[in-house]
């Protein structure tokens, strides 16, 4: 990806990205880590919880994504 094009919308290594494909052509995406925001999980569980109950969830996405790709 373009140097350009990385700083304009702050990719850095490391970053992950989502390719859709659309009626107009590709579209990359920033991934952005939501941490379980917006997870209906109690108020009070504790941060280092819900960042294990989002790797988990995470994780689960990218099982599913890679059976998809296989079976495609």
């Amino acid at each position: 990806m373009p140097k350009e094009l990385r700083e304009k919308y702050d990719l850095n290594p490391g970053d992950e990205v989502v390719w859709m494909d659309t009626d107009e052509g590709i579209v990359v995406k920033k991934r952005t880590r939501t941490s379980g925001r917006g997870m209906l999980v109690p108020e009070d569980t504790p941060e280092e919880k819900r960042e294990e109950i989002a790797e988990a969830l995470e994780q689960r996405v990218r099982d599913r994504r890679d059976r998809n790709y296989e079976d495609g």
